[in-house]
């Protein structure tokens, strides 16, 4: 099987490193608290917004693709059964 790419969301992810280096920032300059805990929701939704990007294209891929063969059905189903109850 041919895994999809994922190459389209490195600028996100930059973005998202840049967000954390910026709350490192501010909490080694004594922000306020809520500006800081501002920041890190935006990064939090930012990373769940690049996860369901990535969730949407593996069901969409390769979950289609397993199930279009049916061998391996199942632990597809378990896998990522798993990876969202983490």
């Amino acid at each position: 099987m041919k895994h999809p790419c994922h190459k389209n969301h490195i600028a996100n992810i930059r973005r998202i490193k840049g967000q954390i280096e910026g709350v490192e920032r501010m909490i080694a300059d004594g922000k306020y608290c809520i500006d800081i805990l501002n920041q890190i929701k935006a990064t939090k939704n930012a990373i769940a917004a690049v996860e369901g990007k990535i969730l949407k294209t593996h069901l969409e891929e390769c979950i289609k693709e397993t199930m279009s063969g049916g061998n391996k059905a199942q632990q597809k189903i378990d896998e990522i059964i798993k990876v969202l109850k983490r």
